[in-house]
């Protein structure tokens, strides 16, 4: 791996970073707060940084496959590390460990908070935790690779290394051209839900505010009350359509765009991501309507509360925290699930959801047929061994991470449903959980190293697992020979 390279590159995306740290201080500068200089020293601070790194470093060739996963993982960490600085140099928070969780908690659009008091935050320090979401809900390597002319076909590597959920078709040809239509798409669906927010009465600065946190499926508010604040069924299911749609894969807004109609039909994962969603917020509202909950909100809040867990938004409309255990259920199960590939949101993802069912299924009727070829299908598409084994394997994975975070918080100290709901929330990047960590509470009581690794498991969930963990691994192995295994 040529570190001077990956050095470079991260240095590139510092830059930009330190760039959207302007727009918070222009408003701490309008406002005559005392944020100046918090952000004016961040803002200094990153440039700084990015500016040593792009000269210790070395303009890039050819990025291979691990040097590509070494610039977005560092760069991640690196972007956490300077967006924490305005929370702690401002005396918001007064622990940097608690500022770290919730920059990160803000760029891998988790939506976790240590605050209890979001209402008493200055408009520059609401803003930047928006902006956070936003910056990271489409990625700030993809931004990268949109502006930066000399990658190449580097860039294909590096898009794919931050791009969630498995993402294998390019929407055109060249690469930083595919990465400039994903922001177009991205920034066209932003505005149209701060005119509709804004036309519904949620005052100008809010709306840019959450309808940056729901396009990157976010979660971050300016309200206690979250979306509940406002009091407007409008302004709710408004939330519910663009958190649907910011769930949905990018891919299929391009072709509907392109009038490729067919194509989109014919999606098996956008099909069964609506399915998905139908479903479990028909078994909500049932579950709600036994236990006599008034009809008259009933379906809104069913579909809200599963639209914002399955897309890893994080928003709520009410406390579900009062609901019956049934519902409760429900919503912790959907934790696992996540958004379309190529969406802005977290979890697992419907695709590798899809694929799963099928090799489970696949794999039963193999046992009473072993001699029988049976391919692993979906529509028109042919799944090969090898990506159906790595999907799986990422399943596999994914949950052995949740288990070992469960583990360490329930050492901490933490109830089972809450360690439980706590590990799926943070590597999903959902927000809020259940039991201790409710919608209505902050993260704040948790153990200092506790949040620490939660912020850890949030940039390893963000980056798809693999990304992350290819680096704890040695670069090259070792050739040994071994006995075939027949089981």
């Amino acid at each position: 791996m040529r570190v001077r390279t990956v050095l470079y590159l991260c240095g590139y995306v510092l830059l930009y970073l330190s760039f959207a740290m302007a727009v918070p201080l222009l408003v701490a500068m309008w406002d005559h707060d005392g944020l100046r200089v918090p952000f004016s020293f961040t803002l200094v601070m990153t440039m700084l940084v990015a500016w040593l790194l792009l000269s210790a470093g070395r303009p890039p060739g050819q990025v291979s496959i691990r040097e590509s996963y070494a610039v977005v993982t560092l760069s991640w960490f690196l972007a956490a590390f300077f967006s924490a600085l305005p929370f702690y140099l401002s005396g918001a928070v007064p622990v940097y460990a608690d500022a770290f969780f919730e920059a990160t908690s803000g760029l891998t659009t988790t939506g976790a908070t240590v605050f209890t008091d979001v209402e008493s935050l200055s408009r520059a320090l609401l803003l930047w935790r928006a902006l956070l979401h936003w910056l990271g809900g489409m990625g700030i390597v993809v931004l990268f690779v949109a502006v930066f002319p000399r990658l190449g076909a580097s860039a294909g590597y590096l898009l794919a290394a931050e791009a969630p959920g498995p993402l294998t078709a390019a929407l055109t040809p060249r690469i930083a051209q595919t990465a400039k239509v994903l922001w177009l798409l991205y920034i066209a669906l932003t505005a149209a839900l701060i005119v509709l927010l804004n036309y519904l009465g949620m005052p100008y600065f809010e709306a840019v505010a959450h309808a940056f946190a729901t396009v990157a499926t976010g979660g971050f508010s300016t309200r206690n009350a979250g979306i509940a604040a406002f009091a407007s069924p409008e302004i709710e299911w408004v939330l519910i359509v663009f958190m649907f749609l910011a769930g949905g894969n990018f891919l299929i807004y391009y072709h509907l765009l392109c009038g490729n109609l067919c194509r989109v039909i014919d999606d098996r994962e956008a099909r069964f991501y609506l399915l998905f969603v139908l479903t479990a917020a028909a078994l909500v509202f049932l579950g709600l309507l036994a236990a006599r909950f008034p009809v008259a909100n009933t379906l809104r809040h069913a579909f809200f509360q599963v639209t914002s867990i399955v897309t890893t938004t994080g928003f709520y409309s009410t406390d579900y925290t009062q609901w019956p255990f049934f519902t409760q259920a429900v919503l912790l199960l959907l934790m696992f699930s996540g958004g379309c590939g190529g969406s802005t949101g977290g979890g697992v993802k419907q695709i590798r959801l899809l694929v799963t069912g099928k090799f489970l299924m696949r794999e039963v009727k193999k046992s009473s047929r072993p001699r029988e070829i049976i391919p692993l299908i979906l529509g028109e598409e042919l799944f090969s061994s090898a990506v159906v084994n790595r999907i799986v394997a990422f399943v596999c994975l994914y949950f052995l991470l949740v288990a070992a975070t469960v583990l360490y918080l329930t050492a901490c100290g933490s109830d089972m449903v809450t360690a439980l709901s706590v590990a799926a929330s943070a590597q999903g990047n959902i927000g809020p959980s259940l039991a201790a960590v409710g919608p209505a509470e902050s993260y704040s009581f948790l153990p200092q190293g506790a949040k620490t690794w939660l912020a850890c498991i949030m940039i390893a969930g963000r980056l798809e697992l693999y990304t992350v963990f290819s680096l704890l691994l040695p670069g090259k192995g070792t050739r040994r020979s071994y006995r075939r295994h027949s089981g």
